[in-house]
C-alpha cells in the first residue's frame, strides 16, 4: 500500500488545514489524508532530512550514487597522480566529453521508452563521412551541410522508428540492422583512402579544442556561469508564482536561493578553474545548450510527458489517448539526429572523417553514460543530464587511466564494472520502490 494512502498526524503548524472527527462517531466526516511529503517543508531542515531518508528507503536514490562515485574516482585518481585535478586535465575532461555526451542524450530519449538503438555509433561516423563528402566533394556550403546532415540523421532515426513502431520489428534488429548498414554506407562514402580532411573552418572549428566561447576566455566562461545562474534563479522563481497561484506546494524562496547559491559556486568555481587552462571550448557550451533544451522539453512540455508516459506504460498511454507509435518514431528520429550532431563533434574533435569515426566502443559508452548517469534501461525513469554525469564518469576513468599509463584493456573492465554497478543499484532501487508501493 502506497504511504500516499495512510492517515497521519498533521503538523501543528497545519493543523488549520484537516479537520478532525472523533473515532467513535459513526456519522463524522472521514479525515482529510494528508501526506507528509506535503509537509516536511514546513518542518525546516528536519523535514528535508525526513524526505531524503524517505525517498533512499523508497529507492529513490536519484543522482546521489554518481555524485558518490564522481568523488571516489577523483580522489583515489588525486591520489595516485597529481595532475588529474590540474586545470588543464579537467578541461580535457570537459573538451573530450561533449561528442559522446550528444549521442547519450538521444539515447536518454529511447532508453525512457524502455529500448535501445545500436546504431547511434554508425550513424555519427556515416554523419561526418556525409559532411565531408558534401563540403570537400562537392563544394556545399559548410553550414549547409551541417544542417542537411543533422536532418538526414533524424530522418534515417524515423525510418527505423518506423519499422519498430508501426511494422513491429524489435528495436533491437532494427537499429542492429542499422549498426551495420551505416557503417557499410560510411565505408562506401570514404572509397579506398578511408579518410578525407575536413577544412578548419564553420563548423569544424566551431567544435575544435581551439575554440573558445565568444573567443575571449575569461570573459565567456564568466558569461555563461552568469547565465546558467541567472536563467536557474528567473525559472525557479516562475515556477514558485505559477505554483502558488494553482494552490499547490512550491518551494519556498529559502530554498531557492540555497539551491541557486549552490549553483552559483559550482558554476563560478567551473568557470575559474577552466580559465586557468584556456576557457570553456565551444564544444561543451553548444553541449550544455543541448542538455537545457532537451530537459525543458522532457519536463516542461507535453510531449516530455508523453514521452514518460509511454515509458511507464504502453497500454496506459494508449488508454489515455497517447499516440503510441508516433511518440517512438519521434524518438528515434530525435536519436538519429543527436546521433549525426555527435558525429560532427568527432568531426571536429579530428578535422577529418575516417572509418574509425563512431566506431569502437563508441556506441557502449554512450549507452553507459546515459544508465551509469542514472537513466533506467526498463524505461520511464531518467533525465538528460545523466548524459553529463555518465560522461563526466567515463571520461574522467579513461584521462585518470591515461595518466597512469594503464592499458586499454584495463580501461574496458574498469568501465564494464561500473556500468554494470550502475544497473545493478537501478534494478535494486526499482524493487524497492516497488516494495515501497511507488513503482
Amino acid at each position: 500500500m502506497s504511504d500516499t494512502s495512510k492517515t497521519v498526524k498533521p503538523d501543528p503548524a497545519l493543523e488549520n488545514q484537516t479537520a478532525a472527527a472523533p473515532a467513535d462517531d459513526p456519522t463524522a466526516a472521514p479525515v482529510d489524508v494528508i501526506d507528509p511529503r506535503l509537509l516536511v517543508r514546513e518542518q525546516g531542515l528536519k523535514g528535508y532530512f525526513s524526505e531524503f531518508k524517505r525517498k533512499v528507503k523508497g529507492g529513490e536514490l536519484g543522482s546521489l550514487p554518481v555524485f558518490v562515485g564522481l568523488i571516489v574516482i577523483w580522489t583515489i585518481f588525486q591520489t595516485q597522480n597529481s595532475r588529474f585535478l590540474s586545470a588543464d586535465n579537467l578541461s580535457n575532461i570537459s573538451y573530450f566529453l561533449s561528442a559522446t555526451g550528444m549521442l547519450a542524450i538521444g539515447l536518454v530519449f529511447v532508453l525512457l521508452l524502455g529500448e535501445i538503438d545500436l546504431s547511434v555509433g554508425s550513424l555519427s561516423g556515416l554523419a561526418s563521412a556525409l559532411f565531408a563528402v558534401f563540403v570537400v566533394n562537392h563544394g556545399v556550403n559548410a553550414w549547409l551541410a551541417l544542417i542537411v546532415t543533422i536532418v538526414i540523421g533524424a530522418l534515417i532515426g524515423a525510418l527505423q522508428g518506423w519499422f519498430f513502431a508501426r511494422i513491429g520489428v524489435p528495436a533491437f534488429v532494427v537499429t542492429l540492422a542499422g549498426f551495420l548498414g551505416w557503417n557499410g554506407l560510411m565505408l562506401w562514402l570514404l572509397g579506398s583512402n578511408g579518410t578525407i580532411n575536413v577544412p578548419d573552418a564553420g563548423p569544424s572549428h566551431l567544435l575544435s579544442q581551439n575554440s573558445f566561447f565568444l573567443d575571449q576566455a575569461v570573459i565567456g566562461a564568466y558569461l555563461l556561469a552568469g547565465l546558467g545562474v541567472l536563467s536557474m534563479l528567473v525559472g525557479s522563481l516562475m515556477d514558485q508564482r505559477r505554483r502558488r497561484a494553482a494552490g499547490v506546494p512550491f518551494r519556498p524562496t529559502s530554498e531557492i536561493a540555497l539551491r541557486v547559491g549552490a549553483l552559483a559556486v559550482a558554476a563560478f568555481v567551473s568557470a575559474y578553474v577552466l580559465n586557468q587552462a584556456s576557457g570553456v571550448t565551444n564544444s561543451l557550451v553548444i553541449f550544455l545548450a543541448a542538455l537545457v533544451i532537451v530537459d525543458f522539453v522532457l519536463r516542461r512540455t507535453t510531449y516530455g510527458r508523453k514521452v514518460f508516459a509511454v515509458g511507464g506504460g504502453i497500454e496506459a498511454a494508449r488508454r489515455a489517448g497517447i499516440n503510441v507509435p508516433m511518440v517512438r518514431i519521434t524518438v528515434f528520429a530525435i536519436s538519429g539526429g543527436f546521433a549525426a550532431v555527435g558525429g560532427m563533434f568527432f568531426a571536429g574533435q579530428t578535422q577529418t572523417a575516417t572509418l574509425n569515426a563512431g566506431g569502437g566502443n563508441t556506441l557502449m559508452l554512450a549507452i553507459a553514460a546515459a544508465v551509469i548517469g542514472g537513466t533506467s534501461l526498463f524505461g520511464g525513469r531518467g533525465n538528460v543530464w545523466s548524459a553529463l554525469l555518465g560522461m563526466l564518469v567515463i571520461q574522467s576513468i579513461q584521462t585518470g587511466l591515461d595518466l597512469l599509463n594503464m592499458n586499454t584493456s584495463i580501461q574496458y573492465m574498469i568501465t564494464g564494472a561500473v556500468l554494470l554497478g550502475a544497473v545493478v543499484i537501478d534494478s535494486v532501487s526499482r524493487k524497492s520502490q516497488k516494495a515501497a508501493g511507488r513503482a
